[in-house]
């Protein structure tokens, strides 16, 4: 049998061109083969894991994406350990964790690059009344956040750099928790609550405002955005105001925000009901807000004590004079991207889908795209999988690669979005946009679809690795915005 996990991985030639090839390699693959990395922020070196049923396999790559040097060993008993869920950063080392399909049984491996020793460990969880909503790499740290049932408290499972486990359980007691149409409720209730097709119950996506995030995840209405010192979760299921709780990750403490909306008449003016939707995007301690029916926008940004820092807005009579794009929609019944011409039909068409707004820095700036976007399309049961492939085959590897995931995600869906330009006071700024990485890279792959193990991460700019089925490489290609 042939082994792919070969140690002269990207030996070969490098170069340094922006959007060129900057590390290629031939490579035999296997079918059913994993590929993900880590990024250590702290020197930007990059561990490349490939995994497939029987090993695993980890390259340590330096700043210029050469191997500085690799590690194999056993995969994890398949029998208990379905997926890789996560990874922490231990003295220049990583720490993998995968996890059984109920999270109650954890097995780490530490990829120790200076004994080339791997070092595993086995914890078992308590989860018994409990239901896990995320997982997150920061502070050296691993966690895996989960919601008490019945109740308002949070709890953090927590593995440190040492390998170390403890928890932490956070009170949210106090706080004013409602479902759909102002039932009120605790906190498991409300993040219990089922917004299918789109949005299952608890859901929770964690969005990284350093990488450009899509609609299908802003668009959901719970949310959550982790840094080192907190963690934020924004709940948008009532269209009067946004719900922003914040913990604070050193003291565990928790406090809430009630950030009210813009006022929108909910009667027509013949007296029917409309349909009025709302959601927001939380970047630079501030709130990112829309509020929209089928002839109203209101674009506003607050701080958190709710003070309004700028307020814009449209109607179905007048142009979007915040845009620095045109109107577009893809998907749907229609093949590929189409312009749309007037404000009425951008307000109609996003008012009929899942509305959501996302914020993304571009230098001092922030690009905001302001849009809507339907559920997945169905197919033979199942919701159609990424326009490039299925990227990996275990589940837990979108943990490890949001940002491709992203890239993905207008994939079987109707989107129609705007995208406007504002500094850090919130001023509009008028003028062409400049195309970032992820159009050059969508570009790339028109005209490079035999492609496979697709992975993309960001160090300054953006690397996507691929294996080239025609010429057998597995390739490594810088973008930047």
């Amino acid at each position: 049998m042939k082994k792919i996990f070969l140690a002269s991985l990207f030996l070969s030639s490098l170069y340094s061109f922006s959007q060129e090839i900057v590390s290629s390699t031939p490579v035999e693959f296997k079918k059913n083969v994993d590929v993900f990395q880590t990024v250590n922020n702290d020197n930007n070196k990059v561990t490349l894991f490939m995994s497939d049923k029987i090993k695993v396999k980890a390259i340590q790559l330096n700043e210029k994406m050469q191997v500085a040097d690799s590690i194999s060993i056993e995969r994890p008993d398949t029998k208990i350990y379905k997926s890789m869920i996560g990874y922490n950063i231990s003295n220049d080392n990583t720490r993998l964790f995968w996890s059984s399909s109920d999270s109650d049984a954890i097995f780490s491996q530490l990829f120790d690059f200076n004994s080339r020793k791997v070092v595993t460990k086995q914890y078992a969880l308590v989860l018994k009344n409990e239901k896990v909503l995320q997982q997150f790499s920061e502070n050296d740290n691993f966690y895996i956040l989960s919601v008490i049932k019945k109740s308002n408290n949070l709890k953090l499972h927590i593995f440190d750099k040492n390998g170390d486990y403890n928890e932490k359980t956070i009170s949210l007691d106090g706080f004013h928790f409602f479902k759909l149409n102002y039932i009120k409720s605790d906190l498991y209730g409300v993040l219990e609550q089922n917004l299918l097709a789109f949005e299952p119950p608890f859901s929770l996506p964690d969005i990284n405002v350093n990488n450009p995030t899509s609609l299908n995840e802003t668009a959901k209405r719970r949310k959550c955005y982790f840094d080192k010192k907190q963690l934020v979760i924004t709940i948008d299921l009532n269209v009067d105001f946004t719900q922003v709780i914040i913990i604070d990750l050193e003291k565990f403490t928790a406090a809430e925000k009630i950030i009210k909306s813009t006022s929108i008449s909910k009667l027509s003016s013949s007296g029917f009901q409309k349909n009025i939707s709302s959601n927001s995007f939380f970047i630079d301690n501030k709130l990112y807000q829309i509020k929209t029916s089928s002839d109203e926008f209101y674009f506003t940004i607050k701080d958190l004590e709710g003070n309004l820092i700028k307020e814009y807005t449209t109607s179905s009579e007048t142009p979007i004079e915040f845009k620095n794009s045109e109107i577009t929609q893809e998907g749907g019944d229609f093949s590929g991207s189409r312009t749309l011409e007037t404000s009425s039909q951008f307000l109609r068409k996003i008012n009929n889908l899942n509305t959501g707004i996302s914020c993304y820095h571009i230098g001092e700036n922030i690009l905001v795209t302001f849009g809507g976007i339907s559920g997945p399309k169905q197919s033979g049961g199942q919701a159609a999988l990424g326009q490039f492939g299925f990227i990996g085959s275990i589940m837990g590897n979108v943990f490890f690669n949001p940002t491709m995931d992203n890239f993905n995600a207008y994939a079987n869906k109707k989107v129609v979005k705007i995208d406007g330009l504002f500094d850090k006071e919130g001023n509009h700024i008028k003028g062409d946009l400049q195309p970032l990485a992820f159009d050059k890279i969508r570009t790339f792959f028109d005209k490079n679809n035999d492609v496979s193990a697709q992975i993309l991460f960001k160090i300054k700019d953006y690397y996507l690795g691929y294996y080239d089925n025609k010429t057998k490489e597995y390739i490594i290609r810088k973008f930047n915005d």
